[in-house]
């Protein structure tokens, strides 16, 4: 029988306290997989590697490797990096089968850890108080709708007064202007939700422009709520997302990606071919490129 293993692929980060949360996150998805062998390979900044990921695992015999996507949303990391990284492995290793899965997207269980992280903040009065989510911001329109939807779900499903999205980066509105439209809304209370996994620059950058917004406006209330972090429900969510392999192939959704289909104001990038962009900060090693291509992935 092919011995089969799990590997949960992260971005990585230059924030230690953004590794350790995604590596406790990781512990508790190794636990339901028990016994069934399991690793984390990084893209970026931090290590181990994705190939060197794949490599452990093979070395302790595995056969079959199920790839999963440590990511909310399929930007370039999910629809690129990480299939030329699972190629080039097997192109390497003749005889090992290294299967993808698909990204998060959006997910009832997501939305619903979404919701407890608010709530927690939010507990009621959410007719009187203005959401805004946070997402990353990358330069994938189908991507930052995402966001955008996520939003609005939680804004109507949570009665909150009103919602505004807003991206860290890369894409607009950013974060200190939507947190300004939001003031002068004329509500007395703003929620900020980081839609994001773990922790990082970008999620200590937006809890400090809420302070300055606070600071800004003495008047209103900013209330920080927590991101999704190992929420037991992020936690099932991946172990989905594993079990979706027993189903046939589980193909992310490509309607409206850009590198498949003509996108209004990407028509050039219909076609592009798959590669990796992270050679230069595998395993960390980054202290001469900096780099704002696609997403502000040197923030993280």
């Amino acid at each position: 029988m092919t011995k089969t293993a799990v590997l949960l692929c992260g971005h990585g980060s230059r924030d230690p306290e953004a590794i350790g949360e995604f590596e406790i996150a990781a512990a508790a998805l190794r636990r339901r997989l028990a016994p069934q062998d399991f690793a984390t390979g990084y893209l970026e900044f931090a290590r181990p590697i994705i190939q060197q990921g794949l490599s452990d695992l093979v070395a302790r015999g595995a056969r079959r490797i199920l790839a999963v996507p440590g990511m909310l949303f399929a930007a370039s990391h999910v629809k690129n990096d990480l299939p030329w990284e699972m190629n080039s492995f097997m192109a390497a290793n003749p005889g090992i089968e290294v299967r993808l899965g698909r990204d998060l997207a959006i997910d009832t269980k997501l939305l619903a850890a979404a919701a407890d992280r608010i709530e927690a903040v939010a507990p009621d009065d959410r007719a009187n108080i203005v959401l805004v989510v946070i997402g990353p911001g990358t330069n994938d329109p189908d991507a930052n709708s995402n966001i955008a939807k996520i939003t609005r779900m939680l804004w109507e499903g949570m009665g909150f007064g009103w919602g505004e999205t807003a991206f860290s980066g890369v894409a607009h509105p950013r974060v200190d202007a939507a947190l300004d439209r939001a003031a002068r809304l004329g509500f007395r209370r703003i929620v900020v939700f980081p839609y994001f996994l773990f922790t990082g620059v970008l999620v200590k950058r937006i809890y400090a422009q809420t302070d300055a917004a606070a600071a800004r406006f003495p008047e209103i209330a900013f209330v920080k709520a927590p991101y999704l972090r190992d929420h037991p429900l992020v936690i099932d969510a991946f172990f989905e997302r594993i079990a979706e392999f027993a189903g046939g192939e589980p193909n992310m959704n490509c309607q409206l990606c850009k590198y498949r289909t003509q996108i209004v104001g990407y028509e050039d990038e219909v076609g592009l071919a798959q590669q990796a962009h992270h050679h230069h900060v595998r395993g960390g090693d980054h202290h001469h490129h900096d780099h704002d291509h696609d997403h502000p992935h040197e923030h993280r």
